[in-house]
Parts: structure tokens; sequence; C-alpha cells
């Protein structure tokens, strides 16, 4: 009979490890602020994240370029002290190699005796690689907020709680770049999502519905998990100074995409109402998802419950996806692929050849051409489609 704990070690099991989003990883130490543990025992943190409103006189565009710019000579700057440090190895090895004998061990191998780390190794380290020191805050501590709030007046900052190194299940923990794209958008095409009613997918940390909420009547934020929505709910509370008066309404709600109803059970946190689920179905015209586009499983899921919202809406909508197309090699294909983008354009493509006699689908890419209201590199693996869902009959 063979032990259990042999038969686990015959078939091994892999775990990811961690991921964290390049917009954390990029933001200023100043702005890792540990607040809490959330209640499963993550660390939160909160960022601020300054809006760029004179974009119309390029004072955006010019900060954007020179944090940019600062980062580029930063890394030539660690560039330039690596080289000369390997220059000054170099010349040393040549001035000590000669009438110094190799010392070897016992058993004849050669010792080699490492070169003690210089300051200047130190200060390139620094350089190229930005530390992040989390500043624990204790309850009451709110002070320690004051110098960053008053940097910027109420209208420039969004100030969003979440975590950082989630394992894969909790990215939506994270914020992330293709959701900054989103937001530029709304900002840049605002009076075109004026007073609408709006339905995000895959809401997050609720950053893009909150971007939306500023603009729009009504927005529907969900996603899935009470943890995850109890962190986007406290978001939009956060930032309710943002919204006008009288809209920017924005409300947290649970919907699983591999259900096909919406949650009712009134014991939920996060259910919906009857009277919500009409009110979407009924005044809805756009709806949009930022980043959720990692995994083939769930992006057929998210495609599915597009096409089941889409027919229930009384008006035709106009879908907004947003994605980061991210790279890897892989040993299957021997070469850097993109697995997960593949997938979405191929069910892209499927949902705009789909025959109905109810909706017409027709799909187009958006160029990035529109200005930066945050700050964030835009990558051009970066994108934005857009989806007209537009009913026949």
């Amino acid at each position: 009979m063979v032990d259990v704990t042999e038969k686990e070690m015959d078939n091994p099991t892999f775990k990811s490890d961690t991921v964290l989003s390049d917009v954390h990883l990029h933001c200023p130490n100043k702005r890792h602020l540990m607040v809490r543990l959330n209640a499963v025992g993550q660390p939160v943190f909160v960022s601020y994240f300054k809006l760029l409103w004179n974009t119309e006189d390029s004072a955006s565009e010019k900060h954007v370029r020179e944090a940019t710019t600062e980062r580029e000579h930063q890394y030539r700057s660690g560039e330039e002290l690596c080289d000369k440090d390997r220059n000054n190895l170099k010349k040393e090895r040549e001035l000590n190699s000669e009438g110094i004998e190799a010392l070897l061990d016992d058993d004849g191998d050669l010792e080699v005796v490492r070169r003690p780390r210089s300051a200047s190794d130190l200060e390139a380290e620094d350089l190229l690689r930005d530390r992040v020191y989390p500043v624990i805050l204790m309850k009451g501590k709110e002070d320690a907020f004051e110098d960053e709030e008053q940097e910027c007046t109420c209208s420039d900052v969004i100030k969003i709680e979440h975590t950082m190194a989630t394992p894969l299940e909790d990215v939506g923990k994270q914020v992330w770049r293709a959701a900054f794209l989103l937001a530029d958008y709304i900002l840049f095409k605002r009076e075109i999502f004026r007073c609408c009613s709006v339905l995000e997918l895959g809401g997050g940390t609720g950053i893009t519905s909150i971007i939306m909420g500023t603009v729009a009547k009504r927005v529907y934020c969900t996603d899935v998990g009470e943890d995850l929505l109890a962190m986007c709910e406290q978001n939009v509370a956060l930032n309710k100074h943002l919204m006008e008066p009288g809209r920017g309404e924005v409300k947290v709600k649970e919907l699983d995409w591999l259900k096909d109803e919406f949650c009712t059970d009134p014991e939920a946190s996060y259910s919906w109402s009857e009277e919500e689920i009409a009110d979407l179905h009924d005044h809805c015209t756009v709806i949009m998802a930022a980043d959720v586009f990692y995994d083939d499983d769930l992006t057929d899921a998210l495609f599915r419950t597009l096409y089941r919202i889409t027919h229930n809406l009384r008006n035709s909508c106009t879908v907004y996806l947003a994605l980061e197309k991210r790279l890897n090699f892989t040993l299957r294909h021997m070469d850097v692929t993109c697995e997960a983008y593949s997938h979405f354009r191929n069910t892209l493509n499927d949902l705009e050849n789909f025959q109905d006699r109810k909706i017409k689908y027709t799909v187009e890419p958006i160029k990035l051409d529109f200005c930066q209201f945050l700050v964030y590199e835009r990558i051009e693996q970066l994108e934005l489609w857009k989806i007209i869902a537009e009913q026949l009959t």
C-alpha cells in the first residue's frame, strides 16, 4: 500500500505567486499608507490619485512627461553608475591579478573572495528601484493624511483603499492600468456620459465607477465577494465629495457572471431589489469593464453576461472594454504569447458575428489619442474597445 505522502510527492502541485499592479509599484513611497487589515487578514492601503483637470492647457501632458522623464533619468543615472562601477572593477582586477596566487581549499577548489559592496552600489540600487515603506496608521491617527490632502483641493483627489501583492483570485482588490485608461476616456468624453445610467462589470476597488459617477446619473458597480464589495463601498463613501448634488449615485451590487440571475436574496448584503433590476433594464445605456480578461473561463462568463443583459435592456447600449495585453513566454509555444488576449479577441469576434434578430453587435477599437487625466504609463499594450449593442426590434 502506497503512503499518502508518497502519492503527494509523486504529483506535486505548483501554486502561483502573488501579483502586484504596476499602478502601486510606481506610486511614490508616501502614498503607500497601511490603514487596517481586512476581514481575511490582508493589509489594506490607501492611495491618493490626483486628477489633472488642465489637460486642455497641456498642463497635464507636461506633468505626465515630466514624471516619465524623471523616471527615465533615474534609470539612466543608475545604469551610468553601474557601468562606472563595472569599469572600476575591471581596472582593479587588472592591477591586482599580477603577483596574486590563486587560493585553493583542501579539495583543490578555488576560493573566491568577493569585493565588498561600495557606497556607489547602494546608491545605484536606490535609483533603479523604488522601495516601499508602508506606514501603519493606528485608529484615530488620521492626521497623517493632512499634509497630502492640503496639497490638492478636494475636486482634484481620488482616495482609494486597496490591497497590494494579492493572489490571482484577489486581483480585484488592486488598481490596474486599464481602469485608469477607461477613466481617462470617461473624463475626456464626459458629455456623452452625462446623466446616463451605467453598469460596471468587475468593478473591483470601484475607481472607474467613481469617475463615472462624477458625470453619470446612476452607476451600478458590480463584482463578487463580500470583502471586495465592502472595500468598494468604502471607496465610494470616501469620494462622495466628487459627485454633483442630485446625480452621481454609485450603488455597489453583487453580480456573479457564473450565475444566470441577479442576487435578490434580502439577507445578502449587496443584493438587488426588484426596483433596481427594473431600473437597470429600463434606463441603462452604458456598460463598462476594465482589466477583467486574464482567465479564459471568466472571459467566456463575462461575454455570456453581456449577451444576457443587453438582450434584456429596453434601449440600445454601448459597451466599453479596457484591457492590458500581457505577454508571457510559454514552453508549449516556445515563444512570447498572450493566450488570454487571443481568447478575448476570438470571443469578441464571435460576438460581432453572432446572428440575432433582436440585437446587432458592432465592434470597433478606440484610438488612445485622448488626454491623460491620471498619472500612469500609457503603454502600447493598453487597448480600449467599443461594442454597440443595437436593438433591432
